[in-house]
């Protein structure tokens, strides 16, 4: 899900990782991040920075539950 969002933003492994070393002080290893992402060992805090760079918002909204 997040490899699909890092590319309809419009960036590349490189970029993203590029900006989040950066503005976070992120290692600057596209293997790293593509490394959390497969073992899906990706912090929130961490998802909360990516989720900034690519201009998104984090929301957390209440289900609406039919019972």
């Amino acid at each position: 899900m997040l490899k699909a969002q890092i590319v309809r933003a419009g960036f590349t492994m490189q970029e993203l990782v590029d900006r989040l070393a950066d503005e976070y002080d992120w290692s600057d290893s596209v293997s790293n991040l593509s490394a959390k992402l497969q073992r899906e060992s990706i912090r929130y805090k961490e998802v909360v920075e990516l989720a900034n760079v690519l201009g998104y918002d984090i929301v957390w909204q209440k289900r609406r539950d039919n019972r």
